[in-house]
């Protein structure tokens, strides 16, 4: 393929089900509707951990978690590595070997010491989690436009055994859109568009991270009042008894004051959420006037998509954590690319991981250097390839170290908690992932077969998690010694390869 631009549109924490192009009957979010029939949505689009710096650092690398090894948010390290170790591949640098401008406006939260300009991104430097309202171009954005600083109001937020106020979830913002950093972000990226416009014989990979609709949903009136709360309808999993579950997920629920706070609030709170995401469709629809206005749009391939999910009360749950839940795992995942047939669904099970497979070759670059990661290439272009039947996803720990891992396949998911009890779902009969079936007699022949599965799976990619189902449970037939001891090598050997001694 000849060289292409590519725009690269990415939320923070964006649940699937707030887009109308979802079936979400009350969004407000005409542009990315837009998009989807404009390019190919995909239905089955997971990220690869929920979890921005992992998650990232997998979009960067085109490698999973456990192979890069940068597994949880510098705000909450648990010990890991921050960074990616040097000398670790990373698209961002292999398209400018090839002549790219790259640039990134808005969230980097890929490392700690390292930032977007140590790989190579044009664009502000914007460090930290959530929108940094304090950062020194925003405020001069402010003052060249004369628009007034942050200030917010209505807190919403549960209590803390101590009495004391639980996370911020929710703000009213006392500024106008224009003077909101969603509209700052996208002032940026399309300054960046125009600079980029006026060389077009160099390609260029320009992406924009916003920071939300990542909590606290913090947004001006219009936003903050824009759904009436009585249209929202809550999740079903709102009536979650965490019966046979692992017992984190209770103790996630406590964190999160979930309990402290009335219904209604959080009916608002949703309402709030899906305000923040109109906002988010409306600086994107910014931007790709501005890819139109400056004659790009025909040869410029368009993403969006979102590090991972929220669950924004699903499972008496904020925020992410130490739960597969379809929440947080499935999200989504759109790509329009110039000749490509619109209006497209596909219901492949793909990555978050596979968007830098897919980067490299709409650059003409051999992706095989991105090693856990597939090119979307010629599913968007309406071919039939042969795909997998299932999708693995892994967690190493949000505040504490708590390893999981996840087999999804079609109408099943398993989830492996070393610690407790493991969850196996129904989603066809149960898809809010109320009942865990894992220890039901019935299921004994499904828990088995993926059981099985994912143990070859991971073993396959070098995923030492493998070590400890070895020992826990039926994986099948092994053919290495599972004691790690190295004393009795011959024991699994096949017949083939037995050393007999004289």
């Amino acid at each position: 393929m000849s060289p292409r631009n590519i725009l690269f549109l990415m939320t923070d924490q964006h649940r699937v089900d707030t887009l109308g192009a979802y079936g979400n009957p009350h969004a407000a979010t005409p542009v990315l509707d837009g998009l989807a029939r404009s390019g190919t949505r995909f239905d089955r689009w997971y990220t690869p951990t929920a979890i921005c710096t992992p998650a990232r650092a997998s979009l960067l690398t085109g490698q999973a978690p456990f192979r890069h090894q940068v597994l949880a948010n510098h705000e909450r390290n648990v010990g890991y590595r921050e960074d990616l170790a040097d000398g670790t591949f990373t698209f961002v640098e292999a398209l400018r070997e090839h002549g790219y401008n790259t640039g990134l406006v808005g969230k980097w939260h890929a490392g700690t010491e390292k930032n977007a300009a140590s790989f190579g991104f044009d664009g502000p430097d914007l460090p930290g989690w959530h929108n940094p309202v304090d950062n020194e171009d925003y405020l001069a954005y402010l003052r060249e436009h004369g628009l007034p600083p942050y200030e917010i109001s209505d807190r919403i937020r549960g209590t803390l055994p101590n009495g004391g106020p639980g996370n911020l979830l929710a703000a009213r913002l006392h500024q106008p859109v224009e003077a909101t950093f969603e509209h700052y972000l996208a002032t940026r990226t399309i300054e960046l568009l125009e600079r980029y416009a006026a060389t077009p014989d160099t390609p260029f990979f320009l992406e924009l991270s916003f920071f939300g609709p990542h909590l606290p949903y913090i947004v001006p009136d219009s936003y903050f009042d824009m759904i009436d709360p009585e249209l929202v309808e809550l999740p079903k999993s709102i009536a979650e008894t965490f019966e046979g579950k692992p017992p984190v997920q209770r103790n996630y629920s406590a964190h999160w004051t979930f309990d402290t706070m009335p219904i209604e609030v959080t009916r608002k709170l949703i309402a709030v959420y899906w305000g923040y995401v109109s906002l988010i469709d409306e600086q994107v629809g910014r931007v790709l006037d501005a890819l139109e206005r400056l004659g790009l749009a025909d040869g410029t391939a368009v993403f969006f998509t979102s590090d991972h999910g929220e669950f924004t009360g699903s499972h008496r749950l904020h925020d992410k954590g130490p739960a597969m839940y379809e929440d947080i795992y499935r999200t989504a995942g759109i790509v329009r690319i110039p000749g490509a047939p619109p209006g497209q669904a596909r219901s492949e099970f793909v990555s978050l991981l596979d968007c830098t497979a897919t980067i490299l070759e709409l650059a003409g670059i051999d992706p095989a250097a991105a090693v856990d990661s597939r090119s979307l290439v010629p599913l968007v272009e309406g071919r039939q390839v042969e795909w997998a039947p299932d999708i693995v996803c892994e967690f190493h720990g949000h505040h504490f170290p708590y390893p999981q891992r996840m087999l999804r396949e079609d109408r099943y998911k398993l989830v492996v908690n070393p610690d407790s009890t493991n969850e196996l779902y129904d989603l066809e009969n149960d898809p809010d992932e109320l009942l865990n079936v894992y220890h039901h007699p019935e299921m004994a022949p499904v828990r088995t077969l993926l059981m099985r599965r994912l143990y070859r799976q991971l073993r396959d990619r070098g995923d030492n998690f493998y070590h400890w189902m070895t020992t826990m449970y039926d994986v099948g037939d092994v053919d290495h010694d599972p004691t790690q001891s190295g004393l009795d090598e011959t024991t699994y050997r096949s017949t083939e390869d037995e050393v007999h001694v004289a």
